[in-house]
């Protein structure tokens, strides 16, 4: 059989196929399901964490200084999920995605997200200019994460000995496109159903004179409420 006929024959098998689905109680492991029509329902909270301008990064630097950012970046972001009780996903580059479930998920997710910023602004930054000084005067390190909310459907998608898990649902396309989002020094971008769920801890400042998020219009999708923040959760 000719590739042409061998995909024509997977395409049709796949979309013939009927889905079998079971409600999710934990974040599933790629071995715990099966390569095929089946798949697992989740209602869960999605955080994409992007770290911003990597392209100029490799650009302009040498690749080993780029790399080093890089795994401070996603080795910061992947404890603190873990932190929070989320767990760590999917990796894409210079990003990492987490998913967090349980009735606090939407806390856990923005306190992690805030906690992320933290850890660019005050442990990352502050350590790349102590240890090359001068030579780093024109470099930031800048980043955005992205969360949102929804049911989510979770299914093993590729070929066998090379396969992953795919998240298809809202929750897992806005999170990711909200970290695309760069406006100065905003780094945290959360859906309207985020933030009408998350705790006050996370919410307002800690005197509760103001509120940590500003509310803006999101071209992409302007009838959809959604919330940026500047503030940072200290370690």
């Amino acid at each position: 059989m000719g590739m042409t006929e061998d995909l024509n024959a997977e395409v049709n098998k796949i979309i013939k196929a009927q889905w079998t689905m079971t409600d999710g109680r934990v974040v599933p492991e790629t071995e715990d399901i099966e390569l095929g029509s089946t798949g697992v329902s989740l209602d869960a909270t999605c955080l994409y964490a992007d770290l911003a301008e990597s392209t100029n990064l490799v650009n302009k630097y040498k690749a080993t200084f780029a790399a080093d950012v890089y795994k401070c970046y996603l080795n910061c972001a992947c404890r603190i999920i873990r932190n929070q009780k989320g767990e760590i996903t999917a990796f894409d580059g210079d990003r990492v995605m987490g998913i967090f479930i349980g009735e606090s998920k939407n806390t856990a997710a923005v306190r992690a997200a805030l906690a992320i910023n933290h850890a660019v602004t005050k442990i990352i930054n502050p350590a790349l200019k102590d240890y090359y000084k001068d030579n780093l005067k024109d470099f930031e390190v800048r980043h955005s994460v992205g969360i949102d909310t929804s049911k989510l459907m979770v299914a093993r998608t590729g070929i066998r000995g090379a396969n992953d898990l795919v998240w298809v649902g809202r929750a897992a396309n806005y999170a990711a496109k909200l970290c695309s989002l760069r406006d100065g020094i905003y780094s945290t971008w959360i859906t309207g159903d985020v933030f009408d769920r998350i705790a006050s801890t996370v919410k307002v400042t800690t005197d509760g004179s103001k509120s940590m998020w500003e509310e803006r219009t999101w071209n992409a999708h302007p009838s959809l409420r959604i919330y940026r923040s500047s503030y940072y959760w200290s370690l």
